[in-house]
């Protein structure tokens, strides 16, 4: 399972001075740009080079408990399952050992000028741990 480390900031809390809830998909979709960065896909070459981008086409996502101002959080993603055209990823927020978040996302692969839906590159699959 990949992990990315974040900081809470400012920005990031409510008036409650927690993590807002939605913040939480903003930690996600940073860690699995980090993730397809380690397995050597950085996203803005694959639009370049490719004319690909990925898209979330659908979330759930369960709150455990609140993530506050300069807490250190862990988000780790793993593979669910990969089609030729999108990925299941399941995704965790933790502080130390608190579960905080987590949740299911699946991301679509599209054509970045039509939005119509492409091929995950064979090279990206390959490399793409085992499920």
């Amino acid at each position: 399972m990949f992990q990315h480390g974040l900081r809470v900031y400012w920005e990031d809390t409510d008036a409650g001075g927690i993590v807002f809830y939605a913040n939480y998909l903003k930690f996600f979709e940073r860690a699995r740009t980090e993730w397809l960065r380690s397995l050597g896909f950085e996203q803005q070459q694959l639009r370049d080079s490719e004319g690909l981008i990925f898209v979330v086409s659908a979330t759930s996502v369960r709150y455990l408990a609140p993530a506050r101002l300069d807490d250190w959080l862990e988000v780790a993603v793993e593979l669910r399952d990969s089609g030729r055209a999108s990925m299941t990823l399941f995704q965790q927020a933790r502080r130390g050992d608190d579960l905080l978040a987590e949740g299911e996302i699946r991301i679509g692969c599209v054509d970045a000028a039509s939005f119509r839906p492409a091929r995950i590159p064979s090279s990206l699959l390959q490399a793409l741990p085992k499920q």
